[in-house]
């Protein structure tokens, strides 16, 4: 079993600074913009939320990829969350995934594709959450 302690201390207005035991930097949030009193250019819960399956699912792939021995140019992802009324509550309904995966070689593409699938399929936020989680990845070949 592992823990992840975070500390939460309101500030002012809507917003609070997050911080851990662990870790060195600290994280300002706010209510979003798009609510009352909300706070725009401050991240939210809502971007952290996002954030947090974007993140596990590159630091899985990374994993995979190691394990796997397999070599790329470089990683990055898209996501946006979705956040609906649900039966009179707020909730993110869907994240959509949008990795980019660069590979050096065409040959490489379909296992790229079952490495990027595999870490999809693994990652344990993506696993923790109840919102419907849409994968949709691009592969690129640069030599």
């Amino acid at each position: 079993m592992h823990q992840y302690e975070v500390n939460l201390t309101w500030t002012s207005l809507r917003k609070g600074l997050l911080e851990s035991p662990v870790l060195e930097q600290t994280i300002e949030v706010a209510t979003p913009p798009e609510f009352p009193n909300g706070i725009a250019g401050i991240w939210s819960p809502e971007h952290l939320f996002v954030s947090a399956i974007s993140s596990c699912l590159m630091t899985t792939f990374l994993a995979i990829a190691e394990n796997s021995k397999f070599a790329f140019k470089s990683f990055s992802c898209n996501a946006i969350g979705k956040l609906d009324k649900v039966e009179g509550k707020f909730m993110m309904t869907e994240v959509v995934l949008r990795p980019t995966l660069v590979i050096p070689a065409a040959d490489q593409s379909d296992r790229a594709k079952r490495i990027l699938e595999k870490s999809e399929q693994a990652c344990l936020i993506s696993n923790s959450v109840k919102s419907a989680i849409i994968f949709e990845p691009t592969i690129i070949v640069e030599a």
